[in-house]
């Protein structure tokens, strides 16, 4: 069986330094915010290009700190793409805020553009872009709308890490940008981590007091802060694995490429792999397929694991009761259709190949 993901195989590759690294941190004796989140936090920030990065616990609280860092508040308004995850929606609604939900791109799955605009209202304050399944999104006409009704530009950069548009990586391309390690991502750590990055100097020392029960100086709390810090030890393991980010990167584009070129099946819709190829890290390979409990069922019985992302979309989930009566038809669509394949930086040549010839079987 070819796993969806081979967390195992993918760590195992770092076995030794993550053992004597280990050794260190006991011996060191910081455990809390310590030189290991400091030095992460510097090294991840001039990855990205950003003046900042701030370790926090995981990629819902990034979300949720930046619209805190910038007083989106009830009554305000944040436009969001409906085809994603639900935390880019629990961001936005933790703060008391609306999330003004739009459709997707048919070609890309990331937020349509075009619609944005028409969506704008007094009450808008940010637009929370997604960087779907690795895929930046192109960002010319958002700093366009972004300056004309001065609003924010926020990231959801969980999916992303180190992919690149116009030379500039994910993660400076707005006001600040959120970002997930857990586990399965492409920069993923041994258990649940995040981070935020920014050039604004004063939303990343609100941050930081934020993170940190609203304190900066012990004991002494100016905001109503909450407890979210990068662990020292994931911060530590993340730097072990940062070094090597863009070359695995670069292995998921050419895997993502030989899909895209030998998967020829009628019954699959593929992705379309990007002229820019540094725009995309492919966190994620995710075709459409009509019947595709049949076809998860086929590939599992044909030794290949698939997974859906994401089988109900956020507006028809039960925890948002008032949003259920919209309706998005295509956001709609893609929860029906979408299957992930397998694709990740250790998967063989001979797995690879199988994955393909499978689902070229696949009758439909």
């Amino acid at each position: 069986m070819i796993n969806f993901l081979d967390l195992k195989s993918l760590n195992d590759r770092y076995v030794t330094e993550a053992l004597d690294f280990f050794t260190h941190f006991l011996n060191d004796g910081q455990y809390i915010l310590g030189n290991e989140v400091n030095m992460f936090e510097s090294e991840f920030a001039r990855y990205c290009g950003t003046k900042h990065c701030i370790g926090v616990g995981n990629g819902l609280d990034a979300l949720t700190l930046i619209l805190r860092g910038y007083n989106i508040t009830e009554g305000d308004e944040v436009i969001v793409p409906g085809n994603t995850y639900i935390a880019t929606i629990l961001a936005i609604t933790a703060t008391g805020a609306k999330p003004i939900i739009i459709e997707p791109n048919e070609d890309t799955y990331n937020l349509d553009v075009e619609l944005i605009e028409g969506s704008i209202t007094s009450s808008t304050k940010a637009i929370l872009l997604v960087h779907l399944y690795g895929r930046g999104v192109e960002m010319e006409q958002l700093w366009l709308l972004a300056q004309k009704y001065q609003l924010k530009i926020i990231e959801d950069a969980a999916q992303a890490h180190g992919a690149k548009l116009s030379g500039r990586r994910v993660g400076s391309l707005g006001d600040a940008a959120a970002f997930s390690f857990y586990p399965g991502k492409n920069l993923g750590a041994f258990g649940d981590g995040g981070a935020i990055t920014t050039d604004d100097t004063g939303l990343a020392s609100r941050i930081k007091a934020l993170r940190n029960y609203g304190s900066q100086i012990k004991y002494l709390n100016r905001e109503k802060g909450v407890n979210s810090r990068l662990d020292e030890i994931q911060a530590g393991l993340l730097r072990l694995k940062l070094p090597y980010l863009d070359e695995d990167n670069a292995k998921r584009r050419e895997i993502a490429r030989y899909y895209c070129k030998h998967i020829q099946n009628p019954n699959l819709v593929l992705p379309n792999f990007p002229d820019d190829e540094e725009s995309h890290v492919w966190h994620l390979f995710v075709i459409r397929v009509e019947k595709r409990q049949d076809f998860q069922a086929y590939m599992n019985a044909n030794g290949v694991s698939t997974l859906v992302h994401y089988p109900i979309a956020p507006h028809k989930q039960e925890a948002y009761v008032e949003l259920n009566d919209l309706r998005l038809p295509l956001t709609e669509l893609l929860a029906e259709q979408v299957v992930s394949l397998p694709l990740y930086p250790v998967m063989t040549r001979e797995q690879i190949e199988h994955v393909v010839t499978t689902a070229n079987q696949y009758k439909g």
